[in-house]
């Protein structure tokens, strides 16, 4: 089970209806009498700092990369290190430091359940094939089909070492000693085969034998009610039963939800601090335990009723929080200091100058949030998440915003070229790639990418937060403004604290400290406020595994995988194994009914791999091989486990479950989509050779009349990049090369160097689909047997559809036929109307435009004397305001006249009026349409009144808004109808604000 959690803790994994991260704990070691300075001897090795303790090491173990964190004392990193003499001893435990590395512990636990039948299962993606969550947030969710019954099981047991994100409580990581967002989650699973006594037996094996935990300081939890659990952790394992707790349901009792599989759990804890003895012991008390192994029986479904019934096949589901091991077998004060993610805090410490061992515990956070952080980073990047402001986009985006402010104020200056500073993260982001070996291979071999992208959007954030100053300036001006007329002291709200926190990045502290400089207090309450408001929404949104049964799960779960036999035949025999109707399952549909069928074997593609799916018919034939069904489908999807669901409508006859049909997919779309496809593994290949092998796909669509190729990319594309482009492709065309297709296991595939398709899931044999010499692809779509079958490729478009990504559109084989006729036909009729040649277009064009150009200045110069007429006549409208001081004032409708026209008035209005006079205009330039103007000269300007804040109110009036200078302000509306009220609100207001400011 990819989830670990401490009994008690506000948050259980395995206890109602959520998964979250592991709860907040304090540092689980205390901190020993800091030992006088000569009783450490230093050196240097592999880069890291070692120390030995020469005096006193009662619970300390050197970890494999021979380093230790100065988390234990006044210990500081320096740089003139004496050398230890290597002796027999030495050696002796660097052996043994070796087996309790993070990579030996995975290693390890894996090969542990493989020796007892368990079949080793790749990390799935961080993008989970499951809409019901963000992203891969437990070591079960991979194998949630099966424990819903919806897949038939592949192997009766299986362990895997599953990477893991879980951003809610986000603000904990660092504070705690073992809260993070990126984790890997160990876990041995059994799918009806084994149960309690094996899961049991085993994990006690694994943590005395394998790990070498002394058995006397483990202590156990089951749930109140599982006397069979208690009696095999205390009759046959040997565990005493002072040792042994019974916890109730909220603690030990896991649910995946309101309904579905449920089931008791136990799990395994460490204790710290065996002294304490086992009076009045709480297993939640994160200062003396760590729970680091947790088992889940799964063996019951609860109905909607509330009540329990045996599930016909009993699960076992685990998680073994490898961060956690770790920590406890490298003898470290807590996650962040074992050596999965500390040599990430250092390279930050190194770039920052800053020692971790002398620094002060909010350095230390910042740090262990850089490490934490960019682990989650990294592995969504490579897993295709790149930031933007939505859904897994978003995640990472805070994440890096998060990382990026911590650097900031930890001094971490990025590389300076040309007097601009650049980014720092590619620099801290190449140590995780570093540690990615054992973890996800795929990481360094997609690091270009990656470190580009980070360094893209720290560059852009550090934008934003200048811009996000620039906004703290203003409300602090407003705030002092305000008290000026309220009397009330100085404050910023909460919620303008936290947009900018949240939108601009703007650290709260840093905040609260400028707001002091200016003599201005922060609602820190409201700040807290609305940050729980965002938790609560995380914690909603984020972590929440569903393992209820979606509707027409009856419908699949007896049913088997669907046969696809299309790569090799159009049209084959096959049976009705299920109909549905409206999202209902039926015996029988009639003519005319929409339907989804469920066929035993097919011919039809099902939508996959940015391929689009067959269309074509079902034939039901009746005696002599008349027709007495016609089923035309047009579109065909797969659901849970590789069933093909065949969307379509009844145009003849009836069908029913039980009947054989002819399938057959209509052979002219179906070369058209393998024709796109083909084009699409060129186009990629052609993009690598020409622009740069960092390029990677980022999205596809491959349908019957072109194909479109998203790709991670940070520039346009030049039109002599898309014609060398467009040569390449259409030379491979043209060499006729037959491509090759083959099975094979996923390593050799990957080994061989072929490239694996954006949001495809693999499984252990995969097909490679090779174009000799060009193009090697993981990819289970059509494709043409011959090059020459594209016949001719054509780009039609180039464009960036989202920040580094951009999208070519192209079109090949009888689509490129169709594009050409049709841009013939425009261009023929285009021809005609001109009345040129087809070479002349361009020309009569470029003169036609220019002509119209002309035509609009010469429209424009007479709209702005007409403009100035008009202004002339209403000059003498003009009225004086005020007793003390004289102001004239205009506020008129000038008709139809245009914006910039009747900005041209009023400057004229004022100029003509003199100092002091305010002139206020609108007009109705086109239906639907209100424009606006506000003119004040510079004394009414003095008297406090400012253009653009009087103008916005009063185009409100009119459906819009607008503002501006003081001195000068326009604005619009969509409520023409509305124009004569608001100058009459407008003339009311002028005239009572001036009236008041100049007696």
């Amino acid at each position: 089970m990819a989830s670990v959690k401490l009994a008690h803790s506000p948050c259980p994994i395995h206890g109602r209806q959520y998964l979250v991260p592991f709860p907040a704990s304090p540092i689980i070691f205390p901190k020993p009498p800091s030992p006088p300075l000569s009783n450490y001897s230093f050196s240097i090795s592999h880069g890291f700092l070692t120390r030995t303790l020469a005096l006193f090491s009662p619970g300390i173990l050197v970890c494999s990369n021979s380093y230790l964190r100065g988390a234990w004392g006044n210990q500081s990193k320096t740089k003139s290190a004496s050398v230890q003499p290597v002796t027999a001893e030495l050696m002796e435990d660097q052996s043994k430091d070796s087996l309790v590395s993070g990579d030996s512990i995975r290693r390890r636990f894996l090969d542990f359940y493989a020796s007892r039948g368990h079949k080793i299962i790749p990390s799935a993606s961080l993008v989970p094939d499951d809409p019901t969550v963000l992203l891969t947030i437990a070591g079960m969710l991979p194998f949630k089909p099966i424990f819903l019954g919806k897949i038939p099981r592949q192997v009766p047991r299986a362990t895997t070492s599953q990477r893991c994100i879980r951003t809610n409580d986000v603000e904990n990581v660092g504070r705690t000693a073992r809260h993070h967002t990126f984790f890997e989650m160990l876990g041995n699973f059994s799918f009806g085969d084994y149960f309690k006594k094996e899961a049991i037996q085993w994990s006690w094996e694994l943590s005395t034998v394998e790990f070498g935990l002394p058995p006397e300081r483990l202590w156990i939890s089951v749930y109140e009610d599982d006397d069979e659990a208690f009696e095999i952790w205390h009759n046959e394992v040997g565990v005493p039963v002072e040792r042994i707790k019974r916890m109730g349901e909220d603690d030990n009792f896991w649910m995946s939800g309101a309904t579905g599989p449920c089931g008791p759990c136990s799990e395994i804890y460490y204790d710290f601090h065996p002294q304490r003895g086992y009076v009045d012991v709480d297993l939640g008390d994160d200062t003396r335990f760590i729970e680091f192994y947790n088992l889940v029986f799964m063996e019951y479904n609860k109905k909607d009723d509330g009540t329990l019934e045996p599930l016909k096949q009993k699960n076992i589901d685990t998680g073994l929080g490898l961060e956690r091991m770790a920590c406890i077998l490298q003898k470290v004060p807590n996650n962040y200091e074992t050596d999965l993610i500390y040599p990430i805090i250092e390279k930050a410490s190194e770039l920052a100058n800053i020692s971790y061992a002398l620094a002060d515990e909010q350095t230390k956070l910042k740090l262990k949030v850089v490490g934490d952080h960019l682990r989650a980073i990294v592995y969504l990047v490579s897993d295709g998440v790149l930031p933007s402001n939505i859904g897994r986009g978003y995640v990472v985006r805070r994440l890096i915003r998060r990382v990026v402010r911590a650097g900031r104020s930890l001094g971490i200056k990025g590389e300076v070229k040309e007097n601009l500073e650049g980014a720092f993260l590619p620099a801290i982001a190449e140590k995780v790639v570093e540690l990615s070996t054992h973890i996800d291979s795929d990481v360094k071999i997609k690091a270009p990418r990656i470190l580009e992208e980070l360094k893209k959007e720290e560059l852009q954030f550090v934008r934003t937060l200048e811009r996000g100053e620039i906004l703290l300036e203003k409300m602090l001006a407003d705030a002092l403004s305000n008290v000026q007329k309220s009397g009330t002291m100085p404050c910023l709200s909460g919620k303008d604290t936290f947009l900018l926190y949240d939108t601009f990045g703007f650290p709260v502290e840093l905040t609260t400290e400028i707001a002091e400089e200016h003599g201005v207090t922060v609602d820190m309450n409201g700040f807290d406020q609305e940050m729980e408001n965002q938790r609560c929404l995380s914690r909603a949104a984020h972590n929440v595994v569903k393992l209820e049964a979606e509707d027409g799960a009856s419908l699949t779960r007896n049913i088997d995988e669907t046969e696809f036999v299309g790569y090799d035949s159009l049209s084959t025999r096959a049976v009705v194994e299920s109909l549905m109707v409206n999202g209902s399952p039926v015996v029988q549909v009639s003519e005319g009914n929409d339907v989804e069928v469920l066929l035993n074997r097919t011919p039809f593609y099902a939508e996959s791999g940015g391929q689009i799916g067959d269309n074509g018919f079902l034939y039901v034939t009746g005696g002599e091989n008349q027709q007495t069904a016609v089923v035309e489908i047009k579109d065909v999807q797969k659901s849970l486990g590789d069933i093909f669901v065949h969307k379509g409508t009844i145009r003849e006859g009836v069908l029913e479950v039980g009947r054989e049909v002819e399938a057959a997919v209509d052979a002219k779309l179906r070369q058209r989509a393998k024709v796109h496809h083909t084009a699409t593994h060129l186009l990629q290949a052609a993009l690598k050779k020409l622009i740069g092998q960092e390029i990677s796909q980022a999205g596809s669509l491959v349908a019957f009349d072109r194909l479109r190729f998203d790709f991670n990319y940070g520039h346009a594309l030049t039109d002599t990049q898309l014609e060398d482009i467009e040569q390449l492709i259409n030379g491979w065309i043209g060499a006729a090369t037959f491509l090759e297709t083959k099975v094979m296991p996923l390593k050799d595939a990957k080994e061989a160097g072929a490239i694996a398709m954006f949001g495809e899931k693999y499984g252990e044999q995969v097909r490679v689909v090779e174009v000799p010499g060009v193009s090697m692809e993981l990819c289970g779509g059509t494709h043409v047997r011959n090059t020459s079958e594209i016949r001719v490729f054509k780009i039609i478009s180039e464009q960036g559809i989202a920040s580094g990504v951009r999208r070519i559109e192209a079109v090949a084989g009888e689509a490129f036929i169709e594009y050409i006729n049709a841009r013939e036909y425009h261009m023929k009729n285009l021809c005609s109307m001109l009345k040129v040649k087809a070479e002349e277009v361009t020309t009569r064009v470029e003169k036609l435009l220019e002509e119209l150009r002309m035509s609009r200045n010469e429209v424009a110069n007479l709209r702005t004397k007409a403009a100035v007429y008009k202004a002339l006549m209403i000059g003498s409208k003009a009225f004086e305001v005020g007793t003390s001081q004289k102001i004239r004032v205009l506020v008129e409708s000038l008709d139809d006249v245009d914006a910039d026209s009747l900005k041209v008035a009023a400057e004229h209005l004022i100029d003509t009026l003199q100092d002091p006079a305010a002139v206020i205009l609108g007009s109705c330039p086109d239906e639907g349409k209100v424009s606006l103007v506000a003119a004040f000269t510079p004394a009414v300007v003095d008297l406090g009144i400012q253009a653009g804040k009087f103008i916005g109110p009063i185009a409100k009036l009119c459906g819009g808004g607008g503002g501006g200078r003081p001195n000068f302000a326009q604005a619009g509306g969509r409520k023409p109808e509305n124009l004569p009220s608001a100058l009459g609100r407008a003339r009311e207001e002028i005239v009572s604000i001036l009236s008041e400011k100049a007696s």
